[in-house]
């Protein structure tokens, strides 16, 4: 498809730099089979059904961004994908200072030597440390990695850390939050399970490649990064049992529902699934597994927007967007949300 297809004028007081307090205060969009109705998170419980299963992606946003220098030359890289105990894919800035062989120093004691160099600044870089020791020196010496949207002189700030993570955030590896979570308190996830909804998780850690521009001019051309998950046996046999049981298949962000959709066979069986995925999804993809998607408002000609277009109909997310930008919605990671019924 023409990229273009996706492309809209956004204003830049609509993107948001700060989340609401409390969480669940941000605006929802409901975007029914027929209509829009313009309604808040915490009304959640009356617009699911009892029954219904939340699927929320436990991912932990580490402080993945790194300065360090290469000699004199000064380098920041912005991990994105872990391959190994010590070993991770990154963006570098300004790659063209880097190649293979090199050594990076971020601290005393803490270095990586650039393995590989790829394209579009990308290198794999080899620490000095792994696991939990690397785990350590990030939070010691790494920063949060706020969008490139949300404006801060000085990089993210201790608010930021607090606010750019879900409160069920378990399992370190993400260097982007699953933002739609990032709306959720105890109170709401009571009220819903009060009302008879279920939840379940599973984890895929967002890479630094949801950030990225789609350059292409055609969605065939485009080149998704990879990025890790995990659904375990337990967790896959629960969410196929309550779809059997006639619950709908609600997912907490874009992330859960590309990890569910790359776990689930052709008749609709989630299956467990331990690893990488780089599903692209597009208008013209036959959905699974998902029935309803919460998410928040994605930039142009992104691959996000793609997605919520192929689940919803592109003429369906068009009029929404445009709903939201003239009622004032706030958009982007910290901004409000909507809950998409899928298209038949």
């Amino acid at each position: 498809m023409d990229v273009s297809a996706f492309d809209f004028d956004l204003p830049r007081s609509l993107i948001a730099e700060r989340p609401l307090v409390p969480r669940e205060a941000a605006r929802l969009l409901h975007v029914g089979p027929h209509a829009l109705d313009d309604a808040h998170v915490g009304d959640l419980p009356d617009l699911l059904r009892p029954g219904d299963l939340l699927v929320l992606n436990d991912t932990k946003v580490i402080p993945a961004r790194l300065r360090g220098r290469r000699g004199t030359a000064g380098v920041e890289v912005t991990l994105h994908e872990r391959i190994g105990l010590s070993l991770w894919k990154a963006f570098a800035r300004p790659a063209k200072k880097l190649a293979a062989g090199d050594v990076v120093r971020f601290a005393e004691g803490f270095a990586a030597e650039v393995a590989e160099k790829g394209e579009a600044g990308e290198v794999t870089l080899a620490f000095d440390c792994g696991g939990e020791a690397l785990m350590a020196a990030l939070e010691a010496h790494g920063e949060l990695p706020l969008p490139p949207y949300i404006k801060r002189e000085h990089g993210a700030d201790d608010q930021d850390r607090r606010d750019y993570q879900t409160i069920y955030a378990r399992d370190p590896g993400a260097v982007a939050a699953p933002t739609a979570g990032l709306h959720f308190t105890p109170e709401l996830l009571r009220a819903l399970e009060h009302r008879g909804m279920g939840r379940e998780t599973l984890t895929l850690h967002v890479g630094a490649g949801t950030f990225l521009p789609v350059k292409v001019e055609d969605t065939r051309d485009h080149k998704m990064h990879a990025e890790r998950g995990v659904i375990t046996p337990a967790a896959a046999a629960r969410i196929n049992a309550a779809r059997a049981a006639g619950g709908r298949i609600v997912a907490v962000g874009t992330t859960a529902l590309r990890l569910l959709e790359s776990a689930a066979d052709e008749d609709g069986t989630l299956h467990p699934f331990d690893g990488a995925t780089d599903i692209f999804i597009t208008p013209g993809y036959r959905f699974r597994m998902v029935d309803v998607l919460m998410t928040n408002f994605h930039l142009p000609r992104s691959t996000l927007f793609m997605l919520v277009s192929a689940f919803a109909g592109l003429d369906r997310m068009q009029s929404a967007y445009a709903h939201a930008m003239t009622h004032g919605y706030r958009f982007y990671s910290y901004g409000d949300a909507s809950l998409l019924e899928r298209a038949p």
